[in-house]
């Protein structure tokens, strides 16, 4: 990086993360303005009573003040606002596909790697078809089943305050049963049309050697993929109508139509699997929504009045559908295993907390995870208003074996969980005793008790959170194929187990009245929508590839629009620009910084700088989505910015640990490490510097005391253990922003060539051992 002159000015460009920040907070100003952007994502600086903006605080460094502009990029009006990008959240089975083909893991480049890496990702495109089919098909149930042909046929006891024409003319039941059906299937179409308008050039270029560098904007893929679904929807609904997929209609009408039904169900999940959507211009997408229109008209008049045919086809079209995603489910999962064990070899010299959760298999659990969700939704809002409308309907036996599994899954979790956490962590606390690491932080002996509680309870949920949750739905899966061999040979469940369906259908419930409830709060004010923003966000974060009726990536619009307000500023000699993002803005300004790195000059790229702050990047992303995240990708985008790769990262955060360093361990009172290198590389790093206010700097990564030693003057300050929360009220942000622009700590030498450090991690260190955080513990 160039020396720094009188004229040297810093400009921060920051991103917020979870839980959608105001423009307030992320800038930790009074008030704010934008100076740029279209209103959904906004650029914004700090601004002065007359609402002009204003500078931000000086940087003190290099002896002196240097002036610093300070930006920030809101895009939290993607993911909140109103009830339309609210009822998202409803969609978490779909967004689950969606966010299981970005856990795949990276294609090693043989010949066989490729082949399984293509057959999963059609496999899961299929999932994704499937549980849209299955999602109409239970709503099918409701609407047209349950309340038009059950319900609302003359003579039944149900909804007796109805006008009789509703139950006296046929052709009105159908209506009623249809016009849900076709609104849920627009309001899945509008969903999937959704997009961004980005204001600078769309990421096109596939580059895997860059972190996100395979997160793409293909607007075809969606286009087409949205058509498909839209048209299996409409088959569907067909189906039902007639009577199912199994028994031909006896008209020959009915049995044309039938037929072509049939066909062109068969047509979109050929297609979807295997990418020949692509094929298909306007002209075809228009040709085949329109033909699915014509089926489903032919088939509402020619099946009224309904009858038992009706209740026939919804039930075996739910079954033959929840069957055929168990297996497509199943046949993932066994595939999934040779293309981790191939892939195996990206990790396999990196530390255990380093590789993919689950040796790259996670990928499975995850579409398991959607597909019972999916299931177990419908099962329980069916079930739940059989119990309103009249108990006596029948819905099909399938439903009654979901949520007995959800229920039993229920209890399974409980029981883990419950003494997991309240013995295990307090377990390891007296175990491992006080870690050492917070006597090189000064840490105060009245706050040594409750910061080595939150260490230990970061630490442990860091090491086996996952794994619960993989524990807990491979559990589930097992019981779904107990309960499917159950269906098969049409036995009947034992007496004892009925009432974890009732247990089931309230845990269903409550799932959905809260997500409900976030809708709710999510349209009617900004201050009771954090829950709703913070699953949002999650959902949100990757493009759609697996399945098209999920909200658009906010990734595909910050990323380009954030680069192209950096490379505005670098046009400036004497500027340096530093990206700085915190909890998921982090993981953004990690993409944006890889993506300049390969298109800015030397000049521009030495004066670039990333600071991130409780970024779940080592932990979570790197682990659950290596093909996206990969290790050497992280390494070679450090060295591209010459080691100015700042991260701020507590012990106390179980989600924002180290991000560019691992394999900590104290020895002589010194913190030492394993990390990433100024030349791209990694190796041992030099002892942590010993920072003001208790900081411990090692490697790229600023290891704060939490709780803070104290007030610090002319800084907000926040009291208590703050954990994952508050990195902006640190006083060592503004010296880890100076080190991101090159203007503070010397830059380090480059070690020797990879040494390991002391033994693996988890072996004795001669007094010590390394607990889940990586740090050490002293004796005792």
């Amino acid at each position: 990086m160039p020396l720094p002159g009188p004229d040297t000015h810093v400009v921060e460009l920051r991103v917020p993360g979870l839980v959608g920040a105001s423009g307030d907070s992320l800038l930790d100003s009074t008030g704010t303005v934008d100076v740029a952007g279209d209103g959904v994502g906004r650029i914004i600086r700090p601004c002065d009573r007359l609402r002009r903006p204003a500078p931000g605080p000086v940087l003190q460094a290099l002896g002196r003040s240097v002036s610093r502009t300070l930006e920030g990029y809101l895009w939290d009006r993607m993911t909140s606002g109103g009830a339309a990008k609210a009822a998202w959240a409803l969609l978490f089975p779909f967004a689950l596909v969606n966010v299981a083909q970005w856990m795949l893991p990276p294609d090693s480049g043989t010949r066989p790697s490729r082949a399984l890496s293509v057959v999963c990702r059609a496999l899961l495109r299929v999932a994704g078809l499937l549980l849209t089919m299955l999602l109409v098909a239970q709503f099918a149930v409701l609407s047209l089943d349950l309340l038009a042909a059950q319900c609302l046929r003359p003579g039944a006891d149900c909804l007796e305050a109805a006008p009789s024409w509703l139950r006296d003319v046929s052709g009105v039941r159908t209506a009623v049963g249809l016009a849900p059906l076709l609104l849920l299937v627009g309001v899945l179409f509008s969903v999937a049309s959704s997009s961004w308008t980005v204001r600078a050039p769309r990421l096109r270029e596939r580059r895997p050697d860059l972190p996100g560098g395979t997160v793409l904007d293909d607007e075809r893929d969606t286009t087409t993929l949205r058509c498909l679904h839209t048209v299996a929807a409409l088959g569907v609904v067909v189906l039902v109508l007639l009577g199912g997929p199994f028994v031909a209609p006896d008209a020959t009408v009915d049995t044309v139509t039938w037929v072509v039904t049939l066909a062109l169900l068969g047509f979109t999940t050929g297609a979807t699997a295997f990418r020949a959507h692509r094929l298909a211009g306007r002209v075809g997408r228009v040709l085949l929504i329109t033909t699915a229109l014509v089926l489903v008209g032919v088939a509402a008049v020619v099946a009224t009045p309904l009858s038992t045919q009706v209740s026939d086809g919804a039930n075996s079209t739910v079954e033959l559908l929840a069957a055929a995603l168990f297996a497509v489910c199943v046949l993932f999962a066994l595939l999934l295993v040779p293309t981790a064990v191939l892939a195996r070899r990206a990790w396999a010299g990196l530390p255990k907390r380093l590789r993919p959760w689950a040796g790259g298999w996670a990928a499975a659990p995850a579409l398991a995870l959607a597909a019972l969700l999916g299931g177990g939704f419908g099962a329980g809002l069916a079930i739940a208003a059989r119990h309103v409308l009249d108990p006596s309907i029948a819905l099909p036996r399938g439903y009654t074996l979901i949520t007995v599994l959800w229920g039993a899954g229920l209890g399974f979790a409980a029981l883990i969980a419950i003494p997991v956490f309240a013995v295990a962590v307090p377990l390891r606390r007296a175990r491992r005793g006080v870690p050492e690491v917070l006597h090189l932080m000064d840490t105060p002996a009245e706050d040594v008790g409750k910061a080595a509680d939150a260490w230990a309870r970061a630490a442990w949920e860091r090491k086996h959170l996952h794994r619960i949750v993989l524990t807990v739905v491979l559990a589930m899966i097992v019981g779904a194929a107990a309960l499917l061999v159950v269906r098969l040979r049409a036995v009947e469940l034992p007496e004892f187990l009925m009432p974890l369906s009732a247990v089931g259908v309230v845990a269903l419930g409550v799932l959905a009245v809260a997500l409900l409830r976030a809708v709710l709060t999510a349209a009617t004010g900004a201050m009771r929508m954090r829950h709703l923003a913070a699953f949002a966000d999650l959902v949100c974060f990757w493009p759609r590839v697996a399945h098209p009726v999920v909200p658009p990536s906010y990734a595909l619009k910050v990323v380009p629009e954030l680069a192209e307000r950096a490379k505005e500023h670098l046009r400036a000699p004497d500027s340096r620009v530093v990206l700085s993002g915190y909890h998921v803005g982090g993981l953004l300004t990690v993409i944006t910084a890889g993506r300049l790195s390969a298109t800015l000059s030397d000049a521009e790229l030495e004066r670039l700088g990333l600071l991130t702050a409780g970024t779940p990047l080592q932990w979570g992303y790197q682990r659950a989505f290596p093909g996206v995240f990969g290790h050497d990708s992280l390494a070679r985008l450090y060295g591209a910015l010459g080691g100015h790769w700042r991260g701020l990262c507590r012990g106390t955060d179980t989600f924002g640990g180290g991000a560019t360093t691992w394999r900590h361990q104290v020895r002589d009172g010194r913190l030492l490490g394993v990390g990433y290198l100024p030349d791209g590389g990694v190796g041992a790093l030099e002892p942590a510097e010993r920072g003001p206010h208790g900081v411990l700097v090692l490697g790229g990564d600023h290891w704060l005391p939490d709780p803070a030693l104290g007030p610090v003057q002319g800084r907000r300050w926040a009291p208590g253990v703050r954990r994952h929360t508050d990195y902006i009220a640190e006083p060592e942000w503004d010296r880890a922003v100076a080190y991101a622009a090159g203007l503070a700590g010397p830059t380090p030498a480059v070690p020797e060539p990879t040494r390991p450090v002391g033994p693996a991690p988890g072996d004795v260190l001669g007094s010590s051992r390394l607990d889940g955080n990586g740090m050490v513990n002293g004796p005792g």
